[in-house]
């Protein structure tokens, strides 16, 4: 036997009569503004790795290949996997851009991801952060 629930809403028609309509959906509550560039591309760097690993893409030049970009432009997306987790996290959770530019690139991680030491990573980080919230 199967059992099968579902709400039902009725709507009063002509006459008095009810018929069956649609679930009123609520409505989507987005934030305002974009997600950075950066969260993204921290996101596919982290996917595309994935990918690599489970051998489901053998290697970057394949992947390059697959995202239409050039093989140098997907090494500098995937040594953002270098950063430090807790740097990682962080750059996943920027808040929305409203205006404006995005205050944080790529291109300014790079040195930040060439430091080996999670903690010379962390100084960087920290440095970026104050100098793009200060706008220079």
């Amino acid at each position: 036997m199967i059992t099968v629930k579902r709400k039902v809403h009725f709507a009063r028609r002509d006459r008095g009569r009810k018929t069956i309509v649609a679930a009123p959906r609520p409505a989507e509550q987005t934030e305002p503004g974009r997600i950075p560039r950066i969260s993204r591309l921290m996101a596919l760097a982290i996917r595309m790795d994935r990918l690599v690993r489970e051998g489901k893409v053998t290697d970057l030049s394949e992947l390059a290949r697959l995202a239409h970009v050039t093989q140098p432009r997907m090494t500098q997306i995937m040594n953002l996997n270098h950063l430090a987790p807790d740097i990682q996290e962080m750059l996943l959770f920027l808040p929305r851009v409203t205006a404006g530019r995005d205050p944080v690139h790529e291109r300014m991680l790079r040195p930040i991801a060439a430091e080996a030491p999670w903690d010379r990573q962390r100084t960087g980080w920290h440095l970026l952060r104050h100098s793009a919230a200060r706008g220079s």
